[in-house]
């Protein structure tokens, strides 16, 4: 097949859809098939050589109108060639199947209200909501998308996110496919994850006989770091955990400044590791012993995916597609509001039992071989071999 990609910046060291985007390429090239990819910009040492790129004029003026107008430079561009089947993405309409890595962009603003701790606060967010160009843009924008003939294919990659469709859109079941998310396990070779775990540990002044939990995100506030390091406050203050051996590393935005200043305010500064951006990522999920992800929304977060494959057990929200992979308290933990600091200090306490962990960290490696990554690519061919049909039917 020729397939077509549209996706305004794919840089796959940023990780999430523009790492699996890269791994999906890579994959569908190995097969065989002809991948085109048009962005705006992208990096080519970290893209398959045989992708074909299409540059896009880089999309300028206000961020509500942004998103139509890359939608548009895709269409243009692509009427100039012939491709079997197109996928978008993102925020972008047209295309034979979209597959919104980010979920609904109304879901979306209703769960990032969460993060705003009180009713109080969340009733002021709301308001600011109300006049911000930006919401009702792509709440307009997402019906064109999905509500608009022709129709597209609709994947989503959880069935919370299906489950969204169908409370805010209305969209009936028959017309979405839910295909799991999954990541390549070729990018967490573990030939040498003992040297790693010593190496980055090291770098990290971080000992071996530490516990150490890890949250990796670009979104600080959205993943929940703040309440995760609230509850490291109130689980250093329970007697039996004063003197543990606990550290958090924080991985993936540079731009950590307020959150160090907060860690210091609450006095668990040297509790907390803050390494910004961590490439190979790898490196992080070997250094740590579990990862903790409270996040107020993650359509299905690749982290948890990433996590899972390389032996690590998780901590993560309902609020994550993700955790309908995992079987509590089995392979992970599951909590319904990351503001609770005292039910994430549960969790975290938990995690510090070595036991308990080891048990977990078995039992993870066969939650992430229940779906491979060959499962989940299989599943999206059929998909594209359903919109070609489609094509030669119309």
């Amino acid at each position: 097949m020729n397939i077509a990609f549209c996706y305004e910046s794919v840089l796959p060291c940023r990780g999430g859809c523009e790492t699996y985007i890269a791994d999906l390429a890579r994959r569908l090239i190995a097969d065989g098939h002809q991948v085109h990819l048009y962005a705006c910009r992208w990096d080519p040492q970290a893209l398959p050589a045989a992708l074909h790129f299409h540059q896009l004029p880089a999309v300028r003026g206000p961020r509500f109108l942004r998103p139509w107008r890359f939608s548009r430079l895709c269409l243009e561009a692509m009427a100039k060639h012939h491709h079997d089947v197109t996928v978008g993405f993102d925020k972008t309409w047209g295309q034979d199947v979209l597959y919104p890595q980010g979920g609904l962009h109304s879901a979306s603003a209703v769960y990032n209200l969460n993060k705003h701790r009180g009713a109080g606060r969340r009733f002021v967010a709301r308001v600011i909501k109300f006049f911000d160009l930006a919401h009702w843009s792509f709440t307009l924008l997402e019906r064109k998308q999905y509500l608009t003939a022709p129709l597209p294919i609709i994947v989503v990659n959880s069935y919370m996110v299906r489950d969204h469709f169908q409370r805010f859109l209305q969209l009936s079941f028959d017309r979405l496919h839910v295909v799991r998310s999954s990541i390549d396990p070729g990018r967490f070779p573990e030939h040498d994850r003992l040297r790693r775990r010593l190496e980055w540990r090291g770098q990290w002044q971080l000992a071996a006989t530490d516990t150490v939990g890890l949250i990796a995100a670009m979104n600080y506030r959205l993943k929940g770091l703040e309440p995760l390091l609230r509850a490291v406050r109130v689980l250093l203050d329970r007697p039996i955990n004063r003197d543990a051996a606990f550290r958090l590393v924080v991985a993936g935005n540079p731009n950590y400044g307020s959150y160090l200043r907060l860690a210091r305010r609450l006095g668990i500064a040297d509790n907390v590791r803050f390494v910004g951006h961590c490439d190979p990522m790898r490196d992080a999920y070997f250094a740590a012993d579990f990862l903790v992800h409270p996040t107020f929304y993650d359509p299905c977060s690749l982290v948890v995916l990433e996590a899972l494959s390389c032996g690590l057990p998780v901590i993560t929200t309902t609020a994550n597609g993700a955790s309908e992979v995992l079987s509590p308290p089995r392979d992970g933990l599951v909590i319904s509001d990351p503001h609770d600091y005292g039910q994430l200090a549960d969790c975290l306490e938990i995690m510090l039992d070595p036991q308990r962990r080891h048990a977990c960290a078995l039992a993870t490696r066969k939650t992430a071989a229940q779906w491979t990554f060959e499962q989940h690519y299989r599943a999206l061919l059929a998909v594209f071999q359903e919109a070609v049909r489609r094509r030669h039917a119309a």
